[in-house]
């Protein structure tokens, strides 16, 4: 095992954010925010494996007395094999070179090509979309200027496993430059980025212990598949995604490894067009899905499902230009028989449009399916200010057929530019959820103007409608007005008027 070597003070999380979000400054201004995080979460992760690798081969180097072929034969067994030109220490050496956008460029593709099972897949490697050699970068003078800048920035955090605070430290940094991407980048960002409080919702709804599956249609950059390994309290997790993006496939796959989960599979694809997760003709199956699609995506390909070969939209075809219950029937699709979980973020239409859809859902209803339907604060997440919901559905349900409903809308912190759900509204949601998974509840109002446990007759009452204010009463009534109190004050206030105009005619007078 490697020894940590005595260090007087350790890198937090906080202060590697502060220098990589400064070297954000080297493209500020020359391309989009959604560009350049390609870039910096790149040269991130490159540091990182280059800092470990060089702590790693230190160690060896003093264990085996600098036998340099005992010591290469340990390298060979490490997590990356790294050849020279892929070092961060050598491309910094390298930072006056004329050609130095073309070396980090071959180094990226030489980490590639050494590491083809963890860095490479669908054909294609992970750095594929990012070019240090881009003419988008300027001219070769300006280029030069701004790589030689960015390397210097990157070279003055050490990354080193006994440099930093915590294990978490490289990842949570990586997280925190996702979450200011999407504010920087507002709607487009929204695409792949899910708020990270909402993100920590679902996977505290998603608990479940060792051994599980999980997996992630829209995986976007991972955040949400890693919250809910985390709340499993165990290594002992299988970790599964998919995201159609794939620039965006390539920030997962990276996020995955720098939060030590090197076992993940995650798969370049549109899901719904073509699942990637199969074991034989089949849709491979899990313990627990989680998700939050695209809001009512336009053309999700209802053609090609028209042949679904998996046969996951036998409860009915949704429409063409809302793409929210298609995600759905694949996640219920993808859980195991008698015990999986899924847990996705919709928008509100998803509980209330009919059609095609209310057949959908009545049918879902109908083999009882729905555990509980949460709805969340308005403007939440970036670039969109309407509200969300949370809809929870569990194969695992028996003879109950109740559904828990809970109005989480006025449960957050306001912000300047978005509002998010504080510690206490998370834990009060997740809190009402679980008691009533133990049973603590009876038909009816749990608490007053906050949630209510629905039977399946009253919903069938309701033709299958599952919009929150149905059956979470929050109509607050207005305090009863004294009316001769008012007329008291009518009166007063018409007497003052008088007096006023009174006086105001005497100063009239006296100007005339």
């Amino acid at each position: 095992m490697l020894k940590a070597k005595t260090v007087s003070k350790k890198l937090t999380t906080a202060e590697i954010n502060q220098v990589v979000w400064k070297a954000c400054d080297t493209f500020r201004g020359v391309i989009d925010p959604s560009q350049y995080k390609d870039y910096i979460l790149t040269m991130l992760f490159l540091k990182y494996v280059s800092s470990v690798h060089d702590a790693k081969r230190a160690f060896y180097m003093d264990k085996y007395e600098g036998n340099e072929q005992r010591v290469q034969r340990a390298m060979e067994r490490e997590r990356f094999k790294l050849p020279v030109m892929s070092n961060f220490a050598y491309l910094y050496e390298q930072r006056n070179a004329v050609d130095i956008g073309e070396l980090i460029d071959k180094a990226l593709a030489a980490l590639e090509e050494a590491n083809p099972e963890k860095l490479s897949g669908e054909g294609a490697g992970i750095f594929r979309n990012v070019s240090f050699n881009s003419s988008n970068l300027g001219d070769l003078k300006e280029k030069n200027v701004r790589l030689k800048h960015l390397l210097k920035d990157f070279n003055s955090l050490d990354l080193r496993p006994e440099h930093l605070e915590g294990n978490d430290v490289i990842g949570d940094a990586y997280e925190y430059l996702i979450q200011n991407f999407a504010g920087d980048a507002g709607k487009k960002a929204g695409e792949f980025y899910t708020p990270s409080e909402v993100s920590t919702l679902v996977a505290r709804l998603s608990k479940q212990g060792p051994g599980v599956r999980i997996y992630d249609p829209t995986c976007g950059s991972g955040s949400l598949l890693i919250k809910a390994a985390k709340e499993v309290g165990s290594k002992d997790v299988s970790l599964y995604g998919q995201e159609a993006n794939g620039s965006t496939w390539a920030m997962a796959i990276m996020n995955m490894f720098l939060h030590g989960f090197d076992d993940a599979t995650i798969r370049w694809g549109d899901t719904l067009r073509n699942p990637k997760h199969k074991e034989g003709d089949e849709l491979m199956k899990f313990d627990t899905v989680v998700a939050n699609p695209p809001f009512s995506l336009d053309k999700w390909g209802r053609e090609e499902a028209e042949t679904d070969p998996y046969n996951r939209f036998w409860r009915g075809m949704p429409p063409k230009s809302k793409g929210d219950w298609a995600f759905i029937s694949h996640m219920i699709e993808s859980t195991y028989a008698q015990k999986g979980l899924a847990i996705v973020v919709v928008p509100h239409g998803v509980l209330f449009r009919g059609s095609s859809e209310g057949k959908i859902r009545k049918q879902v209803i109908e083999e009882n399916l729905l555990d509980a339907v949460i709805g969340l604060p308005a403007n939440l997440f970036y670039g969109t200010g309407i509200p969300a919901a949370i809809l929870v559905f569990s194969k695992a349900r028996q003879k109950d057929r109740s559904v828990l409903f809970i109005d989480g809308s006025q449960g957050f912190e306001a912000g300047k530019k978005q509002n998010r759900l504080g510690e206490q509204d998370l834990e009060k949601i997740v809190a009402t959820y679980r008691a009533y998974k133990a049973g603590d509840y009876a038909l009816g109002v749990v608490e007053d103007k906050y949630s209510y446990l629905a039977s399946f007759e009253e919903i069938e009452e309701n033709d299958f409608n599952l919009n929150i204010p149905r059956y979470v009463d929050t109509f607050e009534e207005e305090a009863p007005v004294d009316m001769a109190a008012v007329q008291k004050e009518i009166a007063a206030l018409e007497a003052e008027l008088k007096a006023v105009e009174a006086e105001m005619q005497g100063y009239l007078k006296q100007l005339f």
